[in-house]
């Protein structure tokens, strides 16, 4: 009921877009019903001798509600809460001033837990944290107020199966990535098929924008000639390059540059130091990638990405995405319109958009 009420409020805002032409029809991608979330954070809440995972109604911060279960959660999550905040409870050391646990998983079967205090740990601490570690077999870091303690790694690994090939990547504790991987792999997969269509002929390459640690860059390496695919955050660029490696894919250029740098650097305002090296003529660009924060395109960025031929338009926001839509309409019409049901259950939206360049 939810899915369908987020269709028609997705159609009927579209509606009001000014275009010349016809929408295509919505392309619809459900998520599970239940276990579909690989990241959850829980606030851990103390009283007297007991422990237990609490959430908040929303604006009410102090009605916390006990949490044994969380349904969203991938079922590794849900297996491993409970008996793990169990074992934290009988060691005093683990369970003093600790306010959240964090979990992230993979469908391959990693799990990484970072526990958050409000105190400094020792290496106390950290010997009873890996005899935890070994008990669950998982991974885990402690955090507290301008420290880290990594037991062992800080990222899980996942394999992601897209048009019968699978891709590895790395994700590192605390950045973003896709937190629902059954439906990340339904947008990996309409994107390359509309890859498929774009009729490239003598401008292969692609530009990528908003590149994260390769979540598009990977799977679309196999439909383009070159790709050139920009990130700000670097952490974030060294999981890409990593991710590249691991894949053996050796047609992607990652370079670590905000949109509006790299507008800049395309339009020959100024140069970049960390461009050195790569010659920016050598591509030919034909289209473009952009999967921008909920923020949307800045106005520099959308005269950019306007001078493509196809734009390929990836929204976490529907607030951002229609007056940018507006904008790009003025020269491009859409073609292909899709919603990714990232977050049943909230009035979150995702939605695809392919746009192409009028004759």
């Amino acid at each position: 009921m939810l899915l369908q009420r987020k269709v028609v409020d997705i159609e009927s805002r579209l509606k009001l877009l000014q275009l010349p032409e016809a929408l295509p029809k919505l392309a619809v991608y459900a998520s599970e019903p239940a276990y579909y979330r690989m990241r959850a954070e829980f606030r851990v809440w103390h009283e007297e001798d007991d422990m237990f995972y609490v959430m908040f109604p929303p604006g009410k911060k102090h009605h916390p509600i006990k949490v044994q279960q969380f349904l969203p959660a991938a079922q590794s999550i849900n297996c491993l809460m409970q008996p793990l905040l169990d074992a934290i409870k009988l060691q005093p050391l683990l369970r003093e001033r600790l306010f959240q646990v964090d979990c992230l998983t993979s469908l391959r079967g990693d799990t990484l837990v970072t526990l958050l205090y409000h105190k400094p740990l020792d290496d106390q601490w950290e010997n009873l944290a890996m005899v935890l570690q070994q008990q669950f077999n998982i991974d885990i870091i402690g955090r507290s107020r301008k420290q880290k303690r990594v037991l062992k790694r800080d990222f899980i690994m996942e394999t992601l199966v897209v048009e019968g090939r699978q891709y590895h990547y790395q994700q590192l504790e605390n950045t973003f990535t896709q937190p629902n991987a059954l439906v990340n792999q339904k947008m990996l997969a309409w994107v390359c098929a509309i890859a498929t269509e774009l009729g490239q002929g003598e401008q292969p390459d692609l530009l990528e924008l908003y590149c994260g640690n390769g979540n598009f860059t990977l799977p679309l390496s196999h439909h383009f000639n070159k790709i050139l695919a920009t990130e700000i955050a670097k952490a974030s660029v060294n999981s890409a390059q990593l991710n590249l490696a691991e894949n053996d894919i050796d047609n992607v250029t990652v370079v670590r540059l905000s949109s509006e740098d790299m507008t800049q650097a395309m339009n020959q305002v100024r140069p970049f130091r960390r461009l050195q090296g790569i010659d920016l003529k050598s591509f030919r660009f034909g289209s473009v990638l952009v999967d921008p924060p909920r923020s949307g395109l800045d106005i520099k960025t959308l005269q950019l990405v306007k001078q493509f031929h196809n734009i390929l338009y990836v929204s976490c926001n529907l607030a951002t995405l229609l007056p940018n839509l507006e904008y790009l309409g003025l020269s491009h019409s859409i073609e292909r319109l899709a919603f990714f049901d990232q977050f049943p259950y909230t009035s979150h939206v995702e939605c695809g958009v392919w746009l192409q360049r009028r004759s």
